[in-house]
C-alpha cells in the first residue's frame, strides 16, 4: 500500500521551503514553479525554462543560487557562439612560449605536455563541472544557437561529462544545477529537451505582480501597485510588438514612487510610454488606446 503523505510530504514542504527561500531573495513564484525547482534538484536533473522574454526566467536562476548558496556560471548565448567560447580552447601563447623553451627536446614529448590541462582554458560549461565546489549553471537564451551546438550539450547534459579529444573525457566533480532558458525563438531539439525538465512561464497573473511590486518596492502606496498591476496586464493584451516585461513594471513603478505619485495620472501615462515599452510604433499605439480608452486608467 502506497503510503499518503499529505499535506505535510516532502513535496509539499520542499514547495513551501523554496518558495519562502525565493521570497527572501525578493523572487515571488507559485507552487509549479517550486515543486518543478524542487523535483529537479532531486533528481539531478536540468530545467528547461520557455517563456516570452522578461518573464523571469534568468532572475529565477540567479535567486535560486543565491537561495541555496552556490556560485553561478552563466553561459550567454548568441548567434555564432562555438565551443571555444563555451567549452574550451588551448592557451597558444603559453603553448608557443613552452615549445619555444624546450625546443631542443623531441616533438613528440612536446605535444604530449602542450596538449594537456595546464595549457587548456576553461569556458564556463568547462568552468561548471571542473569546479572544487557545486555551481548554478545558467545557460541563457539556448534558442540563440544553432543545433550543432546544441548537439555539443548532450553529453554534458546527460552524462555530467566532457570530452577534450586531445586529453580524454573530464567527469564532473560535482554535477552542477542547470538551468536553460529559452524565449522559443526557434524550436529545440527533442534529443536535448529529453535530457530536461521542463517548465513554461507566463507573464504573472495581476495579483502576482502586484505582490512582486511590493516585495521589490515596500514603499509603494498598495493600491497604486494594484492600479500598475492592472495597467500593466491591459497593456500586454495590446497587439505591441513588444510586451513590457516585468522589469519594465518594476521600472515604471520605482518611477511613480520618485515622482512622489500615488495615482496614474498624465504624468504617470507619459512615464509609461518611456517606460513599459521600447518601440515606436507601440509607444503611438499605447497612447492611442489610453485616448480611445481601449486600456482603462483605474
Amino acid at each position: 500500500m502506497t503510503e499518503n503523505r499529505g499535506e505535510n510530504g516532502e513535496l509539499d514542504l520542499g514547495i513551501a521551503g523554496i518558495k519562502n527561500g525565493l521570497a527572501r531573495r525578493q523572487y515571488i513564484c507559485d507552487d509549479n514553479v517550486a515543486a518543478i525547482l524542487f523535483i529537479a534538484e532531486r533528481m539531478h536533473k536540468p530545467l528547461l525554462i520557455e517563456g516570452p522574454a522578461g518573464v523571469g526566467k534568468t532572475d529565477l536562476a540567479r535567486a535560486y543560487s543565491q537561495m541555496r548558496g552556490l556560485g553561478l556560471i552563466r553561459l550567454q548565448c548568441y548567434e555564432g557562439l562555438d565551443e571555444a567560447k563555451a567549452i574550451y580552447e588551448w592557451n597558444y601563447k603559453k603553448q608557443l612560449l613552452h615549445i619555444q623553451a624546450v625546443r631542443e627536446k623531441e616533438w613528440e614529448s612536446i605535444e604530449d605536455n602542450i596538449f594537456s590541462e595546464p595549457f587548456l582554458i576553461a569556458r564556463p560549461l568547462l568552468q561548471a563541472i571542473t569546479s572544487p565546489t557545486p555551481v548554478v549553471l545558467l545557460i541563457d537564451e539556448i534558442d540563440k544557437v544553432d543545433q550543432e551546438f546544441e548537439a555539443m550539450l548532450l553529453e554534458l547534459l546527460g552524462d555530467w561529462q566532457i570530452t577534450v579529444p586531445e586529453i580524454g573525457t573530464i567527469r564532473a566533480k560535482h554535477p552542477p544545477v542547470v538551468f536553460l532558458t529559452s524565449n522559443r525563438s526557434r524550436e529545440l531539439s527533442e534529443a536535448l529537451k529529453r535530457r530536461c525538465l521542463y517548465l513554461y512561464m507566463e507573464y504573472p497573473s495581476q495579483e502576482r505582480e502586484k505582490e512582486i511590486i511590493l516585495n521589490k518596492l515596500p514603499n509603494l502606496d498598495k493600491e497604486l501597485a494594484g492600479r500598475i498591476a492592472a495597467f500593466v496586464k491591459s497593456v500586454r493584451e495590446l497587439d505591441l510588438h513588444k510586451p513590457p516585461s516585468i522589469t519594465e513594471t518594476l521600472d515604471w513603478a520605482a518611477a511613480l514612487l520618485l515622482a512622489g505619485s500615488n495615482r496614474i495620472d498624465s504624468r504617470a501615462l507619459d512615464l509609461a510610454r518611456n517606460i513599459l515599452v521600447k518601440h515606436y510604433r507601440d509607444s503611438r499605439y499605447l497612447a492611442e488606446s489610453i485616448k480611445c480608452g481601449i486600456i482603462s486608467t483605474g
